[in-house]
């Protein structure tokens, strides 16, 4: 038997009934992406609406693209919108309409420029990122020449890293990694002799409870530095601030749920995790293991008290 049918028969057994129709026999299209927390979080939410009767049906989606796709009704909701990384994308679903902002987590969120203590004393001035700069040639690789190498998320993100190296005049060269679990990978790596290394990061996620770090301080977040070379410490050049400090974590759905599925649509009106919560699911995959459908019904299993009373 296999994953997903292990998992739909343990949202049966969370309480799933006759009383609970489904309300379209159309199945809800939830979209997944590349991080962990995201995928545990979109089955847990699924498996919900299965408990309520509703049929599910999980669809691997840019990260990006995926605002387009639920504008056009192609994918039902996304339930982890980082102001960050896909303000901009959502911003300008929202400006087209057929999307609309269901929900805001407790969680609130980070994305920057992260290093792991043991970084800080090879370049004590740090968190500042002039400081990072001073100390470029640390952080240099075979592949970056005398530059430092910054390990940024995948491409997909779009993160903006390398407008800012150039809008700082940084000492750095911008390489992605593949997935999320490569960062994680070149952050054990770099444990084992200490090695100084910087490396796209966020909060909430497992990582600070394994490797405590800091993120590097840059020029504080101005609303319009993505969009108005004016706005900011650079006056000709974008993304020359840090992420915002402290982000927002959304849920988005499609304008026809409310109609299409309103049982499910009122649940995914009450859904909100925190950091703690969402640093768990992400754990639950990526330190214990487990495969993120087993984790969303570990999870829900683990927290009745929690969910349940967003299905009244």
């Amino acid at each position: 038997m296999n994953l997903r049918v292990l998992a739909a028969a343990a949202v049966l057994a969370l309480g799933a009934s006759s009383a609970h129709a489904s309300d379209s026999a159309d199945p809800i299209i939830i979209p997944t992406h590349n991080w962990s927390s995201q995928i545990v979080m979109s089955n847990v939410v699924g498996q919900i609406f299965q408990s309520l009767g509703n049929s599910v049906e999980y669809v691997s989606t840019d990260s990006q693209a995926v605002y387009e796709a639920v504008r056009l009704g192609d994918a039902t909701l996304e339930v982890e919108v980082w102001e960050g990384a896909f303000g901009k994308s959502f911003r300008a679903a929202l400006e087209k309409g057929g999307i609309h902002d269901v929900a805001t987590h407790n969680a609130v969120t980070r994305e920057d420029w992260w290093y792991p203590m043991w970084t800080k004393e090879a370049c004590p001035g740090l968190p500042d990122w002039k400081a990072l700069n001073e100390c470029a040639a640390k952080f240099a690789t075979p592949e970056t020449g005398d530059k430092g190498r910054f390990l940024g998320g995948p491409v997909d993100w779009l993160k903006h890293d390398q407008e800012k190296v150039d809008a700082r005049g940084m000492n750095f060269v911008v390489v992605n990694a593949g997935s999320a679990a490569a960062l994680w990978a070149e952050i054990a790596a770099a444990e084992k002799t200490k090695k100084p290394i910087v490396v796209f990061n966020w909060t909430p996620n497992f990582a600070e409870a394994v490797w405590p770090g800091e993120f590097v301080n840059f020029p504080e977040w101005v609303e319009g530095c993505d969009k108005d070379p004016a706005v900011g410490p650079n006056p000709d050049k974008l993304y020359d601030c840090g992420n915002p400090a402290n982000g927002y974590l959304k849920i988005a759905a499609w304008d026809g749920m409310k109609e299409k599925w309103p049982k499910a649509y009122a649940t995914l009106q009450k859904v909100s995790f925190t950091n703690a919560q969402i640093a768990e699911m992400a754990k639950m995959v990526d330190i214990d293991g487990m495969e993120p459908e087993e984790a969303a019904t570990a999870w829900l299993k683990a927290n009745e008290a929690i969910w349940k009373p967003w299905t009244q």
